[in-house]
Formats: structure tokens, C-alpha cells, sequence
């Protein structure tokens, strides 16, 4: 019998021994496992704390840039009513300025009109004027002939009579003046 009471404290011993080392084992692989999980959860936490710092960066540039993008948006919008403003302005001044050539116009084919006129006249006033001096011509030779019969005194005055006498006829036109 005491073999067997010591064999199985032997065993005892042994079993303890090695749920000791297990244990110790255990313990180290826990602790080794912690260790590196309190490490990485530090490390994720930096991370998350970075990822927040990073994400409320992002916030602000994001308000920034709507803001600015507001204010674009306001500076497009006035642009756009100073270009349509211009746009109206140069319309009006084109519709005047095209009412302008048109009056221009009018005028100009009054006045070549008016001028074509006074050319007629003139033209007109020309062809009596001619037609008068032939006429004064006409008489200036008949007094000179006349003349030159009352100096020679050989022709009497019944002779006289017996000359042809010209007849000059002139027909004024009729103008009719618009103005």
C-alpha cells in the first residue's frame, strides 16, 4: 500500500506541477493577449480620436466651402443681373440708335428728293432765262435795225410798216413748289 499512496502522490505532485505550469502558461498567454489588446485599443483609440480631430476638420472646411460657395452664388447671381442690365441697356440703345438711322434716312431721301426738285427748278429757270436772252437778243437786233433805219432817213415811216415785224411769243411754265 505505500507505494501506491506515494506513486499517486508522485502523480499528484506531477499533476499539480503541470495545472501549476498550465496555469502560469495560461496566465502569461492572458496577460501577453491583454497586453496586446490594451495596445491596439490605445492605438484605435489615437486612431478614433485622429478620425474625429480629421472628421470635424473636414466639418469646418465643409462650412467654409458652403459659405463660399454661398457667397459665389450671390456674386454669380449680381453678375448675372449686371449682365442682363447691360443687355437691356444695349438693346435700348441699339432699338434708338436704329430709330436714329432710320431718321436719317428719311432725311437723307427728303433731301435728295428737295435737291432733285431744285435741280428742275434750276434747270427750269435756266431754259427761260435762255429763252429770255434769245428773246432781248432778238429785239436788241430789231432796235439796232430800227436804229440803223432812222439814221439813214432814206426810208420813210409808211415803209417802215411794211417790215416784217417779229413776233416773239413766251410761255412761262407753272411751278408747282411743295415747299
Amino acid at each position: 500500500r505505500p507505494d501506491l499512496a506515494a506513486a499517486l502522490r508522485e502523480l499528484r505532485a506531477q499533476y499539480e506541477a503541470l495545472a501549476a505550469r498550465n496555469l502560469q502558461a495560461a496566465e502569461d498567454w492572458y496577460r501577453a493577449r491583454c497586453a496586446r489588446l490594451h495596445e491596439r485599443a490605445a492605438r484605435s483609440q489615437e486612431a478614433v480620436r485622429a478620425s474625429r480631430r480629421e472628421a470635424g476638420e473636414c466639418r469646418r472646411q465643409l462650412q467654409a466651402r458652403l459659405v463660399e460657395m454661398e457667397s459665389l452664388r450671390g456674386a454669380h447671381q449680381s453678375l448675372e443681373r449686371q449682365l442682363q442690365e447691360l443687355e437691356e441697356r444695349h438693346n435700348a440703345e441699339a432699338a434708338g440708335l436704329q430709330d436714329t438711322i432710320g431718321q436719317l434716312e428719311d432725311d437723307l431721301r427728303n433731301t435728295k428728293n428737295e435737291m432733285a426738285r431744285h435741280l428742275r427748278e434750276y434747270q427750269d429757270l435756266l431754259n427761260v432765262k435762255m429763252a429770255l436772252d434769245i428773246e432781248i437778243a432778238a429785239y436788241r437786233k430789231l432796235l439796232e435795225g430800227e436804229e440803223t433805219l432812222f439814221n439813214m432817213g432814206s426810208v420813210g415811216l409808211p415803209s417802215l410798216s411794211s417790215l416784217p415785224s417779229p413776233t416773239f411769243s413766251f410761255q412761262p411754265r407753272s411751278f408747282s413748289s411743295s415747299t
